[in-house]
This record gives C-alpha cells, structure tokens and sequence, in this order.
C-alpha cells in the first residue's frame, strides 16, 4: 500500500520504520529541526533535545505496557540505524512517605514485576550521596531498563532505519491535507505527496493541520539546563533520572548530567506550576520562539538547589516546550476517515514509549484499531 505519514518526529518516524518494515511504500513527510528557534517560521517539536526519563513504570496499565513494549525493541532500533540513543542510568522516584502516590509506585511495580529498590529517607542518602537530606522521605528506585533516551537522536535512528527500510524521506512540513474517494493528497513546499492513506502524527501541530479539533489541548512548558564543571560531572556521575512527587509546581522531573552536541555537559529539570494553554498555530510559534518562562526558570532552579546538595552551575539555559493533553488519558491513535488516521495526544509520555504508539498508529492505518484509543 502506498501510505504517506506526516510528522517526522518521534511517533512519526517510529510509524515510518513499522510500515516500512512490513514492505508498504511510504512517505515520511516533515522538516528538520530549526537552527534558530527566534527566527523559524515553521513547525516546532518538542524532541529537539538530548534527555527524556525512559522507565517501564506507569501507574496506568496502557502506558506500562506501550512503555515495556517500546523499551523492548530499543536494541532492536539500534540495530537497525546504528544510532545509539539510549543509557540505562535507572530512574528514581521519589516523594513525601506519607504521599499516596509514591507509595503507589512501590504496590504497582511489585504487582507488574517490575524491580524497584525501596530507600527510606536515611537510605536515600546513603545510596544517593547527592540528595540533599528530607526527613520522611521515600524513594523507589528502577536500575534495569529505565534511565534516559535522546530524542533527537531516537527520531534520527527511526528516520535511518525506515530509510533502509525503502521509506522516502520529505525534509519538509505539510501544509495542508485532501482527501478524496481514490486517496489523500498532501501539500509541500515543493509539491504534492499522493498516498492511498494517510498518517498524520504531528504532535501539537495535529489539530491545525486536520483543521478540526479532536478534544486535545495543547500546553507550554518550559525546562531548565543548568550548565555543569568537570567536577560537578564527576560528583554527579551516578546520577540517576528522577521523578519527584508532590504539589502541581513542586514535582519535577529530574535528568542526570548528559553530553550535549554543544560539547559540554548539562543537567535539566521541568515542571510547570501553571498550565498555559497555545491555542493556535500563531501561540505555538510565538512560544517557541519567546524561548520559554523566566519565571518558571526561577522556580525549577530554587528546586534543583533544594534537592541535589551543593551544586554548582557554570550557566543556566531556559528551553521552551511543549506537551499535548485530552481528558481520557490515553494517546488519540485511530482513524478519522477511510483514509486519514491519526496518532498524537501523549500527556508528556511519548517519547520513551513513543515506538509502540507508532506501531499502534500504523496498525491503525492499516485497520487494526484498539477501541480504547479511537478517537
């Protein structure tokens, strides 16, 4: 079948790899990453970056599995591209002992067989010699299988592997989508893509492309680096990923000290007190290129300083993002048309598991739709 997909990002060109793989003639539609976020007119993504938390774990059974399924085949990605995108740091997640939801996570994973270590707040700091000490607190910590992947390099080794595949690659967005009784037309810069079906998996981009809403929302965020000294690297060495719980604004997400392409070596951290919501194609272009909240900034900064003891930064950068939500909690994978699916909607979750959303979003495609995630 000839079938065109629309979003080189992370569920994208996970997609592509799939299709590719079961001998479809694809086209996988949409830009490289923009060098100057202040002057780019285009689309924007959210996986222009080296650290995402990746972890089987999920307190909602669909993302546990999407998560177990995805991680899974990370060898099997590497294999195929050659592009190495992932460190098995382990991932902790830590909160208030007295927080039902941090207790939560020691009952699941025990109920899932996923291995987790169980410190108290003096064993924290003894395993964890970088925390800052909390009286009554507790942590879970996840060594195998979870830590961190690259987005950026993920969606690159996807790209490659459905390349090799027999994918063609469109290093351009889609401007705009028509469907007809024999098939979809899709509008480039340079031309039109024709396909018998179409998948469209552009992210915050999804709904304004298709020109209808589908009950998702979009949402700025902004992330934190904070640049680290040869020293400070080394202290922090083990470092694993975190996962903080608490109050809306006080639980962030906490990554180890990774290598950027720029040649040094950042820690970053996110969330957001406040939901903004980006109502339009003009609110997300306005965000990314606003370069993220200083005041967001200030506050993840008073909480990095709050939990890892002593540290020492060189320099702080503030990233603007994005993330997708509906009221289901469940991605939006399924078909809108005959010939048009979609695959988007992911709560801030998709990039560890976002290879299983793209071979769900395939298997929409091509008719194999899950009930619980059609739209």
């Amino acid at each position: 079948m000839k079938v065109a997909v629309i979003g080189r990002g992370l569920i994208g060109s996970a997609a592509a790899r799939h299709l590719s793989k079961m001998g479809h003639d694809v086209t996988l539609i949409g830009p490289d990453e923009p060098a100057d976020f202040s002057r780019h007119g285009g689309v924007f993504g959210s996986h222009y970056d080296e650290g995402r938390i990746t972890r089987r774990f999920d307190s909602q059974p669909f993302w546990r599995q999407a998560n177990c399924a995805a991680i899974a085949r990370y060898g099997e990605i590497f294999a195929e591209s050659g592009v190495d995108f992932y460190r098995e740091v382990g991932v902790l997640h830590l909160g208030p002992g007295e927080s039902t939801d941090i207790a939560s996570v020691g009952e699941i994973a025990a109920e899932a067989g996923i291995l987790c270590e169980a410190y108290d707040d003096t064993g924290l700091t003894e395993r964890f010699p970088f925390l800052r000490s909390r009286a009554g607190m507790q942590g879970y910590f996840e060594p195998r299988d979870a830590g961190y992947i690259s987005p950026r390099r993920l969606v690159r080794a996807q790209t490659i592997a459905a390349e090799r595949a027999g994918a063609r690659i469109i290093d351009e967005p889609a401007l705009g989508i028509s469907e007809s009784g024999s098939g979809v037309t899709i509008r480039t810069r340079s031309g039109s893509v024709e396909a018998e079906r179409v998948l469209v998996a552009a992210g915050g981009h999804t709904q304004s492309l298709l020109g209808q809403s589908l009950g998702f929302t979009v949402y700025a965020r902004t992330a934190v680096m904070f640049r680290l000294g040869a020293a400070e690297v080394q202290r922090l060495a083990e470092m694993p990923s975190m996962r903080c719980f608490g109050p809306k604004g006080e639980d962030p997400y906490i990554l180890p000290p990774i290598p950027y392409p720029d040649g040094q070596t950042w820690l970053k951290l996110g969330g957001d007190p406040v939901d903004i919501p980006l109502e339009s194609e003009a609110d997300i272009k306005d965000w990314f290129r606003s370069g993220g909240s200083a005041h967001v900034a200030e506050g993840l900064q008073k909480q990095i300083l709050d939990r890892i003891r002593d540290l020492k930064f060189e320099e702080r950068r503030v990233v603007p993002c994005m993330t997708t939500f509906g009221d289901s909690g469940l991605p939006c994978i399924g078909p809108l048309s005959e010939r048009v699916t979609v695959a988007f909607g992911c709560y801030g979750k998709s990039a560890k598991c976002s290879d299983e959303l793209g071979r769900l979003g395939s298997m929409a495609l091509l008719g194999d739709v899950k009930a619980e995630l059609a739209p």
